[in-house]
């Protein structure tokens, strides 16, 4: 039987595991432009986690936070980033970069953190790099290492 979670523990969580990735990001050298910004005037639904930008490519790198609990060998990467979730925030990024006139490149990524607030562990991170959200665009950073 599933037990319904309180929404404030999600939400406190889910703001939990934001500032772990943030963390994380700046010890890569990466700066916070900003955090949850909602760039879309037509749909305040659609957010931003993270906007930063890395100096290393002069590029600006989108980031969806993710927190769970716990990891899990039997669930995949990424598994709440969907088809719907992926064209929502393909649409917040352009917005972002129209309003923000960025001329220059950029890149999707995604932090998953694993673990809460309360773990005695600290919380395991999965960044993971230049996701193909940006079909046919030429400023998207594809850089395959």
């Amino acid at each position: 039987m599933h037990r319904r979670r309180d929404s404030n523990v999600s939400v406190a969580h889910g703001a939990w595991g934001e500032d772990v990735a943030v963390e994380w990001l700046r010890k890569r050298g990466l700066t916070i432009v900003d955090r949850n910004v909602h760039p879309c005037r037509d749909d305040r639904r659609l957010e931003l986690d993270v906007v930063a930008y890395d100096s290393e490519i002069d590029a600006i790198v989108f980031v969806e936070v993710k927190q769970h609990a716990r990891r899990s060998a039997f669930q995949r990467r990424m598994r709440s980033f969907d088809l719907r979730k992926r064209s929502a925030i393909a649409h917040a990024c352009r917005s972002w970069l129209r309003w923000n006139r960025w001329q220059g490149s950029y890149r999707f990524d995604m932090v998953e953190v694993y673990g809460t607030p309360e773990s005695e562990c600290p919380p395991e991170i999965d960044h993971i790099e230049r996701i193909r959200l940006f079909k046919n665009d030429e400023q998207y950073v594809n850089w395959c290492d």
